[in-house]
């Protein structure tokens, strides 16, 4: 994963149904799903709570971090999670390019491991929804 071109983490995903790992700053975060892929958390490395999220999958779902509460909306079924405040989108996390897999998170506001943590929920969902819909 990159930041304007710098390299501030690998995203290692986990053999285990949804989820995956990330180190940034010398600390290292798991991101796992329950077994449904409807809740997500992300623990570091003291296994300590740092953010959740419920309702994936859904039209609207949320994230919970630090006391604050992130709302976000599906745009488009194959490729757009859009960032809200309100009823204003305010960032994105999207697929920039179908054949590469290539994915652009805008998520003003967020430190960078939270936007780490959605990034890998929004990839866990698309996955889910692939194999949905290839069965």
């Amino acid at each position: 994963m990159t930041d304007r071109g710098r390299e501030i983490t690998v995203w290692d995903r986990s053999v285990w149904k949804s989820g995956g790992e990330f180190e940034l700053d010398g600390q290292r975060f798991q991101v796992r799903s329950n077994a449904w892929g409807n809740k997500y958390t992300m623990v570091d490395d003291a296994g300590t709570m740092v953010a959740t999220a419920d309702r994936v999958g859904r039209k609207r779902w949320t994230v919970e971090a630090a006391g604050q509460t992130y709302h976000f909306r599906r745009k488009s079924f194959w490729g757009e999670e859009e960032l809200i405040l309100g009823d204003t989108r305010v960032g994105s996390v999207r697929k920039t390019s179908f054949w590469r897999g290539d994915v652009a998170i805008e998520l003003p506001g967020l430190a960078t491991a939270l936007q780490l943590f959605v990034f890998g929920v929004v990839i866990g969902m698309w996955h889910t929804q692939a194999a949905a819909a290839g069965s």
